[in-house]
């Protein structure tokens, strides 16, 4: 057995989790040289929902915070999140778009890409993780995990071996929602590790109370890597805490090797940010609580939030638990796709309307046509012929890849946005984002110009929670 290995998540999902990813990168600068001679396996900063909220909320530049962290970060593998096909976006985009997408970020200084795809449609991370294979970096594939009948080790094991005959350097179980239970990792890291010759990787989160347990049983079956949080950023919605599983480690086979007293350190940085985060209302206590409709309704803990906002929306907040209950119904109609984006708020918002009109599918949104036709991949089971029918009609269900259907953007994007571009990545951070990096264009100018931007400032500084 070799010592396990730790990917820290605070300048990415820890914050992302607790604090609607507001953390600034002025607030990372101080801790970065500490969090560097740690000796983490890596430093996961960048991706998921970093790129949008710098963008939408921080007024920064998610290219500069990477070069900035690349610079002070001489040891320590940088690691990011992407969403296959969809990149950081809600969509899929056109190969070229991709491409260019995975060059950029390892030009700028990532080490690892972590590529998922949220139903496990392995077509949909091919170009990704040959792009940064092909780049020099490392491509970790990841498996959206969820429970379902269908859902089976089996399954699962099937998936690892196509993700490692693709070219995945490494794999990762990502658990977003905190379903996998303790008994249940050490079967199916068992089964993965023997099916496979590359590390394998477990990502959870602690939103109903498993993770730790998980981990460490997941640990005893042969997982190579765990994702874990700084404690004063860990647990509720987020990972679990770095520090204890260094010391339940030490002097063990699997022992870390890393220092508490250096971890206690950047812990010490964070605490007061955190304080900060309480007070300002940013941290919300209630997602630091043990949630077990996590467990009963398959419901990551952002989508819990989104569905109290949306009935909110509507007046009808009474209606909670009845749209709770519906969503588990969506999904066995969808074909059990894992909840995590954008298959969440596909699933989510069909269930509010599903219960808000008082009828299933008398109002479908667009997004849940284009999945039902095939545009965001194949369901881990065909969905059934009077769903399809009830919600698209005749229109035709499509089996190629969804993105085999998009033709080259970049160049037509290039031309939309030629006046602000100050830098190759601006034509990117445009076609994730078009209106909101616009904004942020508008803000740099005026900042570079020295204009007074208070027009600007209106528009973009709606700090919203």
């Amino acid at each position: 057995m070799a010592k396990i290995k730790i990917t820290e998540t605070i300048l990415r999902d820890a914050h992302q989790s607790l604090i609607a990813t507001r953390m600034r990168t002025e607030e990372m600068v101080p801790i970065l040289d500490k969090l560097d001679e740690i000796g983490y396996h890596a430093l996961e900063m960048w991706g998921g929902a970093t790129f949008d909220a710098a963008l939408r909320f921080l007024d920064e530049d998610p290219w500069e915070r990477l070069r900035i962290i690349r610079k002070k970060v001489k040891k320590t593998k940088l690691q990011m999140l992407l969403r296959g096909q969809n990149i950081l976006g809600y969509k899929h985009y056109a190969d070229d778009v991709v491409v260019e997408f995975v060059k950029k970020a390892v030009a700028n200084g990532i080490d690892i890409i972590r590529i998922f795809d949220a139903l496990n449609d392995v077509r949909n991370l091919r170009v990704a993780v040959e792009t940064t294979k092909k780049e020099g970096a490392h491509a970790q594939t990841s498996i959206s995990y969820t429970t379902s009948p269908v859902h089976t080790t089996d399954v699962y094991v099937k998936l690892a071996k196509d993700m490692e005959n693709m070219g995945a350097d490494s794999i990762c179980i990502k658990d977003m929602s905190g379903l996998l239970t303790p008994y249940y990792a050490y079967e199916l890291v068992s089964a993965i590790k023997k099916a496979i010759n590359v590390p394998l990787e477990l990502h959870s989160h602690s939103t109903s109370g498993l993770a730790s347990m998980s981990y460490m049983k997941g640990i005893e079956a042969g997982a190579d890597i765990i994702d874990t949080a700084i404690s004063p950023f860990a647990l509720g919605t987020s990972q679990p805490p770095t520090e204890p599983f260094v010391a339940t480690l030490k002097g063990t086979e699997y022992d870390t090797g890393l220092n508490i007293d250096k971890l206690n350190e950047i812990a010490e940085y964070f605490k007061p940010m955190r304080e900060k985060s309480i007070q300002s209302g940013l941290l919300n206590p209630k997602v630091l609580g043990v949630n077990i409709n996590a467990l009963i309704y398959q419901v990551p803990g952002g989508m819990l939030s989104n569905l109290v906002s949306q009935l909110q929306t509507q007046n009808a907040l009474d209606k909670f638990d009845e749209v709770l209950k519906e969503v588990p119904r969506v999904r066995e109609d969808l074909g059990y796709p894992p909840l995590v984006t954008p298959t969440s708020q596909i699933v989510g918002t069909q269930a509010v309307l599903n219960v808000i009109t008082g009828e299933r599918y008398k109002m479908v949104p667009k997004e849940v046509k284009a999945y039902v036709k095939g545009m965001y991949g194949k369901p881990t089971i065909a969905i059934k012929e009077e769903i399809v029918k009830k919600i698209i009609g005749d229109e035709e269900v499509i089996t190629c890849r969804p993105a085999d259907l998009i033709k080259p953007q970049l160049e037509n994007i290039r031309n939309e946005m030629k006046e602000y571009l100050e830098q190759e990545e601006d034509v990117l951070s445009y076609a994730l984002f078009p209106q909101v990096a616009i904004k942020y264009f508008q803000y740099r100018q005026a900042m570079k110009y020295n204009i007074d931007s208070e027009f600007v400032d209106m528009e973009q500084k709606t700090y919203a929670v």
